[in-house]
């Protein structure tokens, strides 16, 4: 059993997690004296157009996006990871948006966390801009790793609809606080599994949106069989994302056949040369023919 931090709801998990919270709990500091809460009331009254809802967008789709396709997809503004390192630093998370949304995106996740995967609550902000008034634009994920009600809050004041709350790495009263907070300012937590206990600990804590994480974080290790494996235990009313692992259109499709309604996909799209022809393929297109 994960230990619980004395600090924060944060969990000690003996995994690439416990060297990134810690990098965020300094960095936390900072930016509560950078932007103090007081600040989010304005930062949120000057965003264009409105929130959108991420669970009917992974359910229902897009107007924009392509007719036939079996799953919705997250497309994942990424520059960098722990476990595979540099993809493109010269990554316009604007403009990334915009190509993702042409391409038939559900939604948009933003990686904001700046030391290991080079993002920031900035590149949430301009991704947000970068639709305007658009009330058929992709919902947008913050993605990063939460333990604190500031991080919400800023979610919230920099245009997310959604954000990700990680089961392995939070206190379960944490859990329950959070998903509570995050709802509250009008957004949807997606709330990410690894096993059997934490989508249990998942749906106890009332998650509507649940990921699984097809890569252990233990090993880094992928395997499209934990969604298949999981999936089983997720009642038919939650919304099931697939995150991780997920590359080609066999990938895409053994987790449309395990229960998934979205996929969420990160380095397949950011290193390949082709986003719009990648997003179809994962979106499971069926191909007209002549």
């Amino acid at each position: 059993m994960p230990e619980v931090s004395a600090a924060d709801g944060a969990r000690v998990t003996g995994t690439v997690l416990d060297r990134i919270v810690a990098d965020r709990r300094e960095r936390l500091a900072e930016d509560r004296v950078a932007v103090p809460e007081v600040r989010f009331a304005e930062l949120a009254s000057s965003l264009p157009g409105q929130r959108v809802s991420f669970a009917s967008r992974l359910r229902e789709g897009r107007t924009g996006a392509p007719s036939g396709a079996r799953l919705r997809l997250i497309a994942e503004i990424k520059r960098a990871s722990p476990s595979k390192g540099l993809f493109d630093a010269n990554l316009v998370a604007a403009d990334q948006a915009r190509e993702y949304a042409l391409a038939g995106a559900s939604g948009v996740s933003v990686l904001t966390e700046p030391s290991f995967f080079q993002g920031g609550i900035a590149d949430l902000r301009d991704a947000r801009l970068a639709f305007g008034d658009d009330l058929d634009r992709p919902a947008l994920l913050r993605k990063d790793f939460i333990f604190d009600p500031y991080q919400v809050r800023e979610a919230a004041a920099n245009g997310a609809d959604a954000l990700l709350l990680i089961v392995m790495m939070l206190e379960p009263d944490a859990l329950r606080d959070l998903i509570a907070l995050t709802r509250e300012e009008g957004l949807e937590p997606l709330i990410e599994v690894h096993d059997e206990a934490e989508v249990e600990a998942a749906l106890t804590a009332g998650a509507r949106v649940i990921g699984v994480n097809n890569r252990d974080l233990r090993t880094f290790a992928e395997d499209l069989g934990t969604t298949e494996r999981l999936a089983r235990l997720v009642p038919a009313e939650a919304t099931l994302v697939a995150e991780s692992a997920i590359k080609v259109a066999s990938d895409a499709a053994r987790m449309a056949d395990a229960g998934a309604h979205a996929v969420l996909v990160g380095e397949a799209l950011v290193t390949t040369g082709d986003i719009a022809s990648k997003a179809h393929e994962l979106l499971l297109i069926p191909e007209v023919r002549a």
